[in-house]
């Protein structure tokens, strides 16, 4: 296997030589757990279908249909709901019911996946059967917007699951409104408050559960989970998921359109490539959701024009709940217990006033080289390329024997990952990067400046899976060093290791 490696430099770096050791061995931690929640929009049938190529990176222990300011059934009497939420309120009005999927649509996509299962396994392990991802499918409060007054199949679920003995952490994934997952705490906390168990079970809830939500699409977390389950923690998510969504080609640098576009989104991951990718959304596909009046983009009549501007067959519409898992899938960035470190999954900082509350926005910007300047969205858009690839990557899985697909390359540190230095101190780092495929690897060493907080200029010199920091006289603080290995192939794979270096 050959390896090529770009040179990234800050400043001028000095040379040094490099002794070989053994790799640190690195213990194996369990696939996060993890529940969806979805409203069933267009977009979260995407990002579902996108998942399930995903399913093997994460143990997924619920699929719970919800209902949002934007989708629910009502109650089948005919009583009007207006919205909590200005804008649906201002859009909709009064309704009986709004745009609602059903709770069926996850049925093709489950059996197209058990479909592909048999091929999937071919180049990975772990992923779950399709009737084990049918027997934890459950409907939850469905019925209005907020809805949170009665138990639910969906509900109740969701409580056994925070109550349960496996104290791993529980990701739920809120594709939707957060009201199904609020009527499960509320249940527990009018089954055990004013109990003698109350603190324990309190503890153990807020020690389990990990909210990832993509914006409030109800007003169940503001109005009841936040004042009464403070403890719980939540991955806020209100800026970055845009690249992910209608308005993509507003947050996506231009020269990086292509990665959404029908050329690349129709022929290496739609079209060609089994049951399952069949069904994903895109523009002018002729396909249109069941009971959604509002999902046109299907309509090759209607690509030009309309509210998020002019598209062509194929194209992108919408994955906007997708940075929820895909923060849960181990590229080696180490941001599963580290949101702050920023992933695939984007970046979020602790708040000040809220220590449970993880978000985005202005405190989470990132230079970003394409505007010049500190972006808001950009801890999501420098993966992007990344992510896109390794999708189409995947879309092959679907079809492909193992010699004819591409799989990502294996990097592990051979000097530990988490270091001390001292001001003027050279720092060697070295990796031990391998591909599945014989593929030619090329590795980059770069920093991850924004997430860091040392505050001196660095130079890095690399050669191979070797790089050199020179740190300066006068510099101090926590210093993040990405290596960066991607294989040579027609869907390149990246796959990453984080050093955390702390100079003082």
């Amino acid at each position: 296997m050959k390896s090529k490696t770009k040179f990234l430099s800050l400043l001028a770096a000095s040379a040094v030589f490099l002794t070989n050791c053994e790799p640190v061995p690195e213990e194996i931690a369990p696939k996060p757990r993890t529940i969806v929640t979805t409203d069933g929009e267009i977009d979260d049938v995407d990002s579902f279908i996108r998942m399930l190529l995903y399913a093997n990176e994460f143990r997924i222990e619920g699929l719970i249909y919800s209902s949002s300011m934007w989708h629910y059934k009502g109650d089948g009497k005919g009583t009007e709901f207006t919205s909590e939420m200005e804008m649906t309120q201002r859009i909709y009005g009064a309704r009986t019911d709004l745009r609602w999927p059903g709770t069926a649509w996850m049925n093709p996509l489950l059996d197209a996946y058990g479909e592909i299962y048999p091929n999937l396994i071919k180049h990975a392990e772990g992923y779950p059967t399709a009737d084990y991802l049918k027997s934890v499918v459950r409907v939850g409060n469905i019925d209005f917007e907020g809805e949170m007054d009665q138990d639910t199949d969906g509900s109740d679920f969701i409580k056994a699951k925070l109550l349960d003995d496996n104290m791993e952490p529980l990701y739920l994934q809120v594709w939707g409104g957060t009201n199904t997952i609020a009527r499960a705490l509320k249940a527990i906390e009018a089954e055990f408050k004013g109990t003698a168990d109350w603190d324990a079970v309190y503890k153990k809830v807020c020690d389990k559960a990990i909210i990832y939500a993509i914006l409030d699409q109800d007003a169940t977390y503001r109005k009841y989970i936040a004042p009464n389950w403070p403890g719980i923690r939540i991955f806020y998510n209100s800026n970055q998921f845009w690249c992910f969504a209608y308005p993509w080609k507003r947050a996506v640098p231009e020269t990086q359109h292509f990665l959404f576009e029908g050329k690349f989104m129709g022929d290496e991951i739609i079209r060609n490539h089994g049951p399952l990718l069949s069904q994903y959304y895109s523009y002018g596909d002729g396909q249109k959701q069941e009971g959604d009046d509002e999902h046109t983009h299907g309509d090759s009549t209607k690509l030009k024009g309309g509210q998020w501007g002019d598209f062509g067959l194929y194209d992108f519409i919408s994955e906007g709940d997708s940075p929820s898992y895909l923060h849960l899938i181990n590229v080696g960035l180490d941001n599963l217990n580290h949101p702050e470190w920023g992933g695939w999954g984007g970046r979020l900082v602790q708040s000040a006033e809220q220590p449970n509350r993880w978000e985005d926005g202005d405190a989470a910007q990132d230079y970003s080289p394409f505007t010049g300047k500190p972006d808001p969205t950009y801890p999501q858009v420098r993966w992007l390329e990344a992510i896109q690839q390794d999708f189409a990557g995947r879309a092959d899985w679907c079809v492909a024997d193992y010699k004819n697909a591409n799989h990502p390359p294996t990097v592990v540190t051979m000097t530990g990952d988490r270091l001390t230095a001292k001001p003027g101190e050279k720092v060697r780092l070295e990796i031990k990067a391998e591909d599945p495929d014989g593929d030619e690897l090329e590795t980059v060493f770069w920093i991850y400046k924004d997430v860091g907080t040392y505050n001196g200029d660095v130079a890095v010199s690399s050669e191979g899976v070797n790089a050199t920091i020179v740190l300066p006289e006068n510099g101090t603080g926590v210093l993040h060093v990405i290596a960066e290995v991607k294989d040579r192939a027609g869907h390149p794979m990246t796959r990453y290791h984080r050093f955390v270096i702390e100079v003082e």
